[in-house]
Formats: structure tokens, sequence, C-alpha cells
């Protein structure tokens, strides 16, 4: 396998990871307005209109501060800063970006109702096709983990055998997935579960995975992408102290 890959169309060839990324807002966004048709929305459809650009907004702006804060000093370097910082991205960033600005639109629109478990499946599909491409880009986008010799550590483009973490965490968005699913079939939880659960999910493997990525630390020998997923477990306080010490409060009941 050659890294990049790229896909053929007669005399043209598009890298795969365009492809990949482009095909992740298009199709989650419509597996999004399926589940929007088929599911019962307790916000209203001007609401979640706002609700959406904020989440969108927030997304853009914070994907692209944090991944430019991942190696600041490269930012500070750069020539030309303000495409550095639209060349970088991460996916910690949109996601916690589009929760605050989020939780702001939700708070000038008086809006009480939780807006994002809507939101979970569409956004791990997403995710999944987004990583796909990631893994497509091999060593050209960084997604990459550091080298090993564990028996699948792959060669991603630059002749070192390393580990696939694009790979690493399709595997786990998929049994994430699956997980959230099934519980749901069991258990009726309160609004706001099914997203608050995929977060915290979310965050803690992207918090370990980071040891095995050559990222750069900024404090603590933690990069600023594990800095920032201990703000936002630390912002999801309360629900991590239910679901270890009194998981029936989160329950509305069983089906």
């Amino acid at each position: 396998m050659t890294f990049p890959i790229e896909i053929a169309f007669g005399e043209f060839s598009i890298n795969a990871h365009i492809i990949f990324e482009t095909l992740a807002f298009i199709i989650g966004f419509q597996y999004f307005m399926r589940l929007k048709r088929t599911h019962s929305d307790p916000i209203s459809e001007s609401n979640r209109i706002w609700i959406i650009i904020g989440a969108a907004f927030g997304a853009f702006l914070f994907s692209r501060l944090l991944g430019s804060l991942e190696n600041p000093e490269a930012w500070h370097r750069s020539d030309y800063p303000w495409l550095y910082f639209y060349s970088s991205k991460t996916i910690v960033g949109g996601l916690l970006g589009g929760l605050f600005t989020v939780e702001v639109t939700k708070y000038f629109l008086n809006e009480k109702s939780s807006s994002g478990d809507l939101f979970t499946f569409p956004l791990i599909l997403a995710m999944i096709l987004g990583r796909i491409g990631c893994f497509t880009a091999g060593v050209y986008e960084p997604t990459f983990g550091i080298e090993s010799n564990l028996p699948w550590a792959m060669n991603l483009g630059d002749g070192l055998m390393r580990h696939p973490v694009a790979l690493y965490e399709i595997i786990f968005l998929v049994v994430l997935w699956i997980f959230l699913s099934q519980l749901e079939k069991y258990r009726q939880f309160e609004g706001g579960i099914r997203f608050k659960f995929f977060m915290i999910a979310y965050l803690i493997f992207r918090f370990l995975l980071d040891f095995i990525k050559p990222t750069h630390a900024v404090l603590l020998n933690l990069s600023s992408i594990q800095l920032a997923c201990l703000g936002g477990l630390l912002y999801y306080t309360r629900t991590l102290f239910f679901i270890f010490y009194n998981p029936r409060k989160l329950i509305l009941h069983a089906k």
C-alpha cells in the first residue's frame, strides 16, 4: 500500500483524504436530517437551525485554534500564520468548540432542552469517515503514531513501522456506536446523556491515544490536545460522578 492513497478517475486522480473528508460532512449531515425527521425533537425548528449554525462556527474556529496550538512554536515561526491557522485542525477542538458555542447559543435563545443527543450518531459516522481519510494520507496527515514493533504496526509512507492510530480510532468509534445503541435498547436515559457519554468516552480515548502519537509537550509533558481533553472532562465532572457513584440518577426507566 502506497501513501498517500489517490483514487483515479480516468486521467485524473484525487487524494482519497479529500474524498472521505467531504463524504464525512455530506453523509453525516444527511444522517442527522434523517434522524431529525424520524425522531421527535424537543427543540423548535428555528432554534435548531441557530444551534446548528453555532455548532458549525464553534467547530470551525476552535478546531483550528487547538490544531495550531499543537505546536505553538511552529505557528509563531510560520511565514504565513493565518494559513497555518486555517490548515491546522483537530476534531477535539471541533467537538469542544462546538459544545461551547452551542451552549452560548442556547443561552441567548433561552433554550432549556438538551440538543446533543440528535448529533451523536451522525457525529460518530462523520468521524469514522474522516478517520478513514486520515488513514489513507499516512504520515502526510498528522494522525499517525510513533514507531512500534507490534505485529500490526504499519509503514505509513516514511519507511518506519508505526502505530496506525487512525485505525485504532475507527475501531473505537465503531465499538462506541454499538455500545451506545445496545445500551439504549434496555434503558431510557435523561435528555443529553447519549451525547455526554459519547464526549466523555472520546475525550478519555483521545487523551490516552496521544501518548502514542508524536506530539509536542506544552505543559506537564502533555500536549495541547491532552490538556483540552482534561478540560472537557472537567466540564463533565457532574456526569462522571453519577456514572461512577450513582448511575441510576441518569436513568429515567428501564425499557
